[in-house]
């Protein structure tokens, strides 16, 4: 979804967006935050119970299903490797998973990486990390608790909604870029860079997991 030229838009805007402020900025894209073996599981079912309910109706005499029990086990059972397979699929994972878990993995994904990135660390607290997990289709905006306690509750909300409308409108660079430029108004705000003390605490670079 982001190009080589994409990630260097971010980070110069990430770079621009620090040199106003003494917090620090970092966006994260993953490709997923979890592997969601359920949806591969209930996929597997269906296709199963699909197949069997076919080969029933198709062949509803008893005879027939006394003499070829052995033929309908195996399809039913190809017919669940199928499903599973077709269950790791991201469009498939998001229509079996329902969305509230989906956006349950993704804050907790976000979690984890704000403390495995350091942003925990900053000197006053002003570390804000955005993520951005594509098979979910999910934005997750954490600050640390110097920020939170400043900036008014709903502010994320909007900035989250401006880089989910941006990626389904085809402008992915440049709603992520405009997030990170909003941030920085806000960290700017209510923490402005002062003359000769402003360390850069965090790398500007877009952290990519796998």
């Amino acid at each position: 979804m982001f190009s080589e030229e994409d990630l260097n838009k971010v980070r110069e805007v990430v770079r621009a967006a620090e040199r106003r402020t003494r917090g620090e900025i970092v966006p994260m894209i993953v490709p997923a935050s979890a592997r969601y073996r359920e949806a591969s599981h209930a996929a597997g079912l269906v296709a199963a119970l699909f197949v069997l309910t076919g080969l029933l109706t198709l062949h509803g005499r008893g005879d027939w299903l006394a003499v070829h029990h052995g033929w309908i086990l195996l399809a039913v059972v190809l017919g669940y490797a199928v499903g599973a397979a077709a269950g790791r699929f991201p469009a498939v994972i998001r229509r079996l998973v329902p969305n509230a878990r989906l956006a349950f993995k993704v804050r907790r994904r976000a979690e984890a990486a704000f403390y495995e990135h350091g942003l925990h660390r900053t000197r006053e607290g002003t570390g804000v990390l955005i993520v951005l997990s594509l098979l979910e289709r999910h934005v997750q905006i954490l600050a640390d608790d110097a920020i939170n306690a400043r900036v008014p509750p709903g502010t994320w909300d909007g900035i989250v909604t401006g880089i989910v409308r941006g990626i389904r409108d085809g402008r992915r660079a440049e709603a992520l870029c405009d997030a990170i430029a909003a941030c920085g108004d806000l960290l700017a705000e209510h923490f402005p860079a002062r003359r000769g003390d402003n360390p850069n605490e965090l790398p500007d670079d877009v952290v990519r997991e796998r």
